[in-house]
């Protein structure tokens, strides 16, 4: 079989994300080099052995990689048939560079909740229109890959504060079409992102980017059942595109915009 180096990259609207780059190599062997940035790297399929700081790692698939910026890195397949690898590339906005000492002693995390919710970030940044999403999953893996590297720290706010919760509940009602980043949000309520998600979620049981898109469904279903197009629809009511209204759509609804407003057509 000849060697596959298939690969997608791409810079997303999501504050402290460099590039996203999605990987299948089989036969390729990555050189010592550097970045710049925080790679936080997960395995899909295969695994990838590399040396840093003079000491060899792997990546199996159950675990989250975190390289640190500026430390010599190399990487290549484990595996006869390569490796499929997705990769985040963190500026240090998410990730300070007082923790690259510790992620170099122990870079390979062995954690199943932090390995979902980057695969969930991952799946977010696929889709245009989701980005406040993407970015609320990233602010809660910055705060869990703190932890990680640094077990004995808890300092950090609880979790319940219903009076900031509030103040962002109102800010996404106000801004239902525009939408809202957590840059702007902690702009107008001084937090840190993380508490502020998780004040949220606590507060009302569901966390700010699903809140804001049920608000949105909400308008659409009413502009629908006047008979409006689900194309227009979707301009109106703050999605990306028609494909986007449609995902939400259906996941909430549980029909496509077009059967939900012509099933308002019909007889009673």
């Amino acid at each position: 079989m000849a060697p596959q180096r298939n690969v997608s990259a791409w810079r997303p609207r999501v504050p402290g994300v460099v590039e996203v780059f999605h990987a299948h190599y089989t036969e390729y062997a990555y050189p010592m080099h550097v970045h710049e940035a925080w790679t936080l790297l997960i395995v899909d399929d295969g695994a990838v052995r590399y040396d840093l700081d003079r000491h060899e790692h792997g990546t199996p698939h159950d675990t989250v990689s975190l390289l640190p910026p500026h430390v010599p890195h190399n990487g290549s397949p484990a595996t006869p048939h390569g490796f499929r690898k997705r990769v985040l590339y963190l500026d240090a906005t998410l990730l300070g560079e007082d923790l690259i000492g510790a992620a170099v002693d122990g870079p390979d995390l062995r954690d199943p909740v932090l390995r979902r919710r980057v695969g969930q970030v991952h799946a977010a940044l696929t889709r245009p229109g989701d980005e406040l999403e993407a970015e609320s999953r990233l602010t809660l893996i910055g705060e869990r890959l703190r932890k990680r590297l640094r077990p004995g720290d808890h300092r950090g706010s609880p979790h319940r504060d219903p009076a900031l919760a509030r103040r962002l509940r109102e800010l996404l009602d106000e801004r239902v079409v525009q939408g809202l980043t957590l840059d702007e949000a902690t702009a107008l309520v001084p937090a840190h992102p993380a508490h502020l998600v998780r004040a949220f979620s606590t507060a009302y049981g569901i966390a700010p980017h699903q809140y804001l898109m049920s608000r949105r469904i909400e308008r659409a279903r009413r502009l629908l059942l006047s008979g409006r197009a689900p194309a227009e629809v979707a301009t109106e009511t703050g999605f990306y595109d028609q494909a986007h209204l449609t995902r939400h759509f259906k996941r909430l609804v549980g029909v496509t915009p077009g059967r939900y407003r012509d099933s308002s057509r019909r007889p009673s």
